[in-house]
């Protein structure tokens, strides 16, 4: 594919260095970029020879590959990677850091968030850094260190009223519904995004009173929050990763601290779910000891049920299993006690608890457990949870193919398929994929065939030892 410069230009010796840093071979590199432009929806065949055309002959491809070069290096190295590091500063692009910063000034905040969801909705922005845990480093501490700002007035433009943020709390709401059922693919879901920039970004820069200001910047933080998940959930980490910190930020400026909680608690789920397994257990783990004294008791049993499933995920049965006491406690206690509850965390109930559990037990390769949490879960009706009751079919499946029951294990597999079929989720995708890597020992099998021959055409999910790197 051609590139946008013809003029001759020196070697590019920033990129050449750094590719031989992380060690890639330049096929691998070409394939990554590829890969990554199609999730983009641009379509490219790179090679190995591009690649060595970029180091030794100083070309620069076409907008937006540099961006998704600077990304797959940053997925090498574990950090983000501007454009100027690979010596292509000057190509057309928002700034590589934009929306990862966490400023100490609260104006400065608004100014950081807006300017985001100003780029975000772009066709053609594309951070060029992946997800990178590391980002979330200095957000997380200052949090930790503060995580309530002193006052929220504003005087300035507009004045902000109670119908100003009636408005963007029913959109808050209405994104959470339509997440639940059809996935953050959905078109009402990704429309979260446009309402940050074109009804809250204004409202930011408004007027209101310190109370008005409080409760304006806790629901652009929830609205910021739904709109990483629903980037998240379709495989967009590098973006919901910046929404996530915005939100936590967003969250600090209205003295929300349960918010805060919760969001923080989302990131060490996003981290989990990446391979982050550790982070993700200090960031819930942290989320908890800030918040023990002022959220809510089934905002605190949520974050000590993420704490599980990190400590799952690093195969640590004992600490997975207090972590998951310690949030069945706490559930009790908000069931007994009753009291306040912010709405966005009415859905952490006894039945979701045993739902996670049977994952937390499956990861922990004791399907026993597993099966016997998931019969304390309730059934969830799937025309109202139709994503949660798909990866939850799969996750139940799994648990069977560990107790080397293949017949019923196929039958839920079968059914998760059925559902996820109707879901845009690439995370969900990702249970269906750890449902057909179980199905390994049976691959010989004609209904295991036709069943990762139905995976493939209708998901387009690959058992992992098929999928490509990355």
């Amino acid at each position: 594919m051609a590139s946008t410069s013809r003029r001759k230009r020196p070697p590019n010796a920033d990129l050449a260095r750094l590719i031989e840093n992380c060690g890639a071979s330049h096929k691998s590199l070409a394939l990554r970029i590829n890969r990554l432009a199609g999730l983009a929806g641009v379509e490219t065949d790179y090679s190995h020879t591009s690649v060595a055309n970029w180091c030794r002959r100083g070309m620069i491809p076409r907008w937006p590959v540099p961006v998704l070069l600077a990304q797959a290096l940053g997925e090498r190295i574990g950090r983000p990677v501007p454009l100027s590091e690979i010596g292509m500063g000057d190509a057309r692009t928002p700034a590589a850091d934009t929306g990862l910063g966490f400023p100490r000034d609260r104006a400065d905040a608004v100014r950081e968030a807006t300017s985001f969801w100003s780029f975000v909705n772009r066709r053609d922005f594309l951070t060029g850094s992946g997800f990178a845990v590391s980002a979330f480093s200095t957000p997380v501490t200052r949090w930790l260190v503060a995580p309530a700002d002193e006052a929220a007035d504003l005087t300035s433009g507009k004045q902000v009223g109670k119908a100003d943020l009636d408005e963007l709390k029913d959109a808050a709401d209405e994104a959470r519904r339509w997440d639940s059922k059809y996935g953050g693919g959905n078109w009402r879901a990704s429309s979260v995004t446009v309402c940050l920039q074109e009804r809250a970004a204004p409202l930011l820069r408004g007027s209101f009173s310190d109370e008005v200001g409080r409760d304006l910047f806790s629901v652009t933080a929830e609205l910021s929050r739904m709109a990483g998940w629903t980037a998240f959930d379709v495989g967009q980490h590098e973006v919901a990763q910046r929404h996530f910190i915005q939100a936590l930020r967003l969250a600090r400026a209205g003295g929300d601290v349960q918010l805060g909680c919760y969001v923080l608690t989302t990131m060490a789920m996003q981290s989990l779910l990446r391979g982050f397994g550790t982070e993700a257990v200090d960031m819930a783990q942290g989320a908890f000891e800030r918040s023990k004294d002022r959220a809510a008791p089934r905002v605190l049993a949520f974050t000590k049920l993420i704490e599980a499933r990190a400590h799952a995920r690093e195969r640590d049965a004992r600490a997975a299993s207090r972590a998951l006491a310690a949030s069945e406690d706490l559930l009790g206690r908000a069931d007994t006690t009753g009291g306040p509850e912010p709405v966005w965390i009415d859905f952490y109930h006894h039945a979701r608890l045993s739902a996670d559990a049977a994952e937390i037990f499956r990861d922990l390769k004791n399907p026993r457990a597993a099966l016997a949490w998931n019969q304390r879960a309730a059934a969830m009706p799937s025309g109202v949870f139709t994503r949660s009751v798909g990866m939850r079919l799969a996750i139940v499946g799994t648990a069977h193919l560990q107790d080397r029951e293949l017949d019923r294990g196929l039958d839920l597999g079968n059914r998760s398929v059925d559902i996820l079929a109707r879901v845009r989720s690439s995370r969900a995708r990702d249970y269906v994929r750890e449902f057909t890597t179980a199905l390994t020992p049976w691959r010989g099998e004609p209904a295991v065939r036709d069943f990762l021959h139905r995976t493939r055409t209708e998901l387009g999910v690959r058992r992992s030892a098929d999928a490509p790197a990355g």
